[in-house]
């Protein structure tokens, strides 16, 4: 039962984090259609940014000064890089066949990697605790600080973003938007405009993102960005993409999933499937909830949205 809850307390870490990575996935989604491919390396740009402004820092400023002036700059760096991504790389294509802005969002994920490794290498980089290293017995589940700061914070972000759609006048335009661009202009919406803060919004989360999985292992990549977008990716798919609350739920249960898979089920077959195939877990999950409900856990069929 201890290792049950272990797990359970482990996936839910890690799946607040592909759920703040999945938010930026289906808000494109929602608003252009657009799988936004580099938005897990835009996560990377997130991690190495705050650990070599945090380390920059760290001598000169209080440790916690320098962490929060670390996450504000990277937050503000992945905005700007988000904002001209959008203008640069996919407004020109917003009229052109389906096909070419995906390719054009894997063109700009190999620039964002090739420019992260000449600029930090390709070593992997030792990412800084950010709190002491203390924890919390629960019936023999082991909880750390860093694990409580990643859920508390996590769970803030995504209860202001649910808020922020659902009843603000920014949130009313972002849905109309995405209802259809053309009849919100009609209304007044400035499109572009909200396009552009959907981008900037989930840039900022993805800069979080990148922080908090770099603090939790303590290591930080230039191709780290790859496997965490295709997860969360995974992840907004499962909950039903397009969909704020199907992304934090398809996030949750994408790293609950994994992290039985790694743990739990590794212990009942005595180390034979474990770690290794904690991917293979999740996304065989994802196969057999697709086949029985293919627009996902929250999404609709589209029918309904028409």
């Amino acid at each position: 039962m201890s290792i049950l809850l272990q797990q359970l307390v482990n996936g839910l870490v890690l799946g607040s984090v592909y759920a703040l990575v999945a938010l930026g996935y289906t808000m494109v989604y929602g608003i252009l259609g657009l799988i936004n491919f580099a938005h897990g390396d835009v996560t990377m740009i997130g991690a190495m940014v705050a650990l070599t402004s945090i380390t920059a820092l760290s001598g000169h400023l209080p440790w916690p000064a320098a962490v929060a002036l670390g996450l504000i700059a990277a937050i503000a760096v992945c905005m700007v890089l988000g904002y001209f991504i959008e203008r640069l790389a996919y407004r020109p294509l917003r009229h052109a066949p389906r096909l070419a802005p995906l390719i054009t969002a894997i063109g700009v994920s190999i620039i964002l990697q090739n420019l992260a490794m000449l600029i930090w290498g390709r070593q992997y980089l030792a990412f800084p605790a950010l709190l002491p290293q203390t924890w919390f017995d629960i019936d023999g589940a082991r909880i750390t600080s860093i694990q409580l700061a990643i859920l508390g914070i996590a769970l803030t972000i995504m209860l202001i973003l649910d808020f922020l759609v659902r009843h603000t006048r920014l949130g009313r335009a972002m849905r109309a938007t995405a209802q259809s661009p053309q009849l919100a202009g009609l209304m007044g919406i400035n499109a572009n405009q909200i396009i552009s803060i959907t981008f900037l919004i989930g840039s900022a989360l993805a800069a979080v993102a990148g922080l908090m999985v770099s603090a939790y292992y303590g290591l930080a990549h230039y191709y780290m960005g790859f496997l965490l977008g295709l997860k969360a990716f995974s992840a907004a798919v499962l909950g039903g993409i397009g969909q704020l609350r199907g992304a934090i739920l398809g996030g949750l249960l994408l790293g609950v999933i994994e992290s039985f898979g790694a743990g739990y089920i590794g212990v009942l077959t005595h180390g034979l499937l474990g770690s290794n195939y904690q991917d293979v877990f999740a996304f065989f999950v994802l196969i057999i909830v697709l086949m029985v409900r293919p627009s996902g856990l929250l999404g609709k069929p589209a029918a309904d949205r028409a």
